[in-house]
């Protein structure tokens, strides 16, 4: 047998490396993260800066007082 035809069989016979598996779970991963990380994110905005931030533009913007 020649040389490549050696590391062609040795290259089929290897059992590391990286599947579709593996890429998917770790999109998945990935994807949930960033999901609990802007849902996170989202309701810190809504429920505390966003508030805040309104009453302090209608603060600056109130001619009356």
């Amino acid at each position: 047998m020649t040389l490549k035809m050696l590391e062609a069989k040795a290259k089929l016979r290897e059992t590391s490396g990286e599947g579709y598996v593996d890429t998917a779970i770790k999109i998945l991963i990935a994807v949930v993260l960033g999901a609990l990380l802007l849902a996170g994110l989202y309701a810190l905005f809504n429920d505390t800066v966003l508030p805040t931030l309104v009453d302090r533009v209608k603060e600056m913007f109130d001619y009356g007082g």
